[in-house]
């Protein structure tokens, strides 16, 4: 029934600085903008790999449910140490990578709303190992 995750969709107050830092910190690749009846954009989606998006709309960040327990999203990269200098170089505040307890490397950052970013990479011992094709 589930083939896989989609995408994941933040609420963000500045779309301009969100989109500058998805797209020219991170990397991702702008895919489409929402465009409204008048012509006014009011969203985008942006390409985070394969079939994967991460997808923005303007407005003001409030949980859609009182007990909402999102927590980050994860975006894999091929060299965490690599992935994180080039992000310092950004001057974006990382934490050094470490390996998770699934033997996974992570570092962790914010987007401009706060919004906590994991970035992810697999190593041979990796938990998730026997499901990555």
């Amino acid at each position: 029934m589930i083939k896989g995750l989609a995408h994941i969709c933040f609420i963000v107050r500045d779309l301009e600085a969100s989109i500058r830092f998805y797209r020219d910190v991170l990397g991702l690749t702008p895919a489409f903008d929402f465009v409204n009846d008048q012509g006014h954009s009011f969203g985008i989606l942006l390409h985070a790999g394969k079939r994967c998006f991460v997808e923005l709309f303007k407005g003001e960040p409030v949980p859609q449910t009182p007990n909402q327990s999102y927590s980050h999203c994860c975006l894999e990269v091929d060299d965490i140490q690599v992935a994180v200098a080039q992000l310092r170089a950004k001057d974006v505040e990382v934490t050094e990578p470490i390996i998770g307890s699934d033997h996974s490397w992570q570092a962790w950052l914010n987007d401009p709303d706060g919004n906590r970013i994991e970035l992810h990479a697999y190593t041979p011992q990796s938990k998730q190992g026997p499901w990555l094709k």
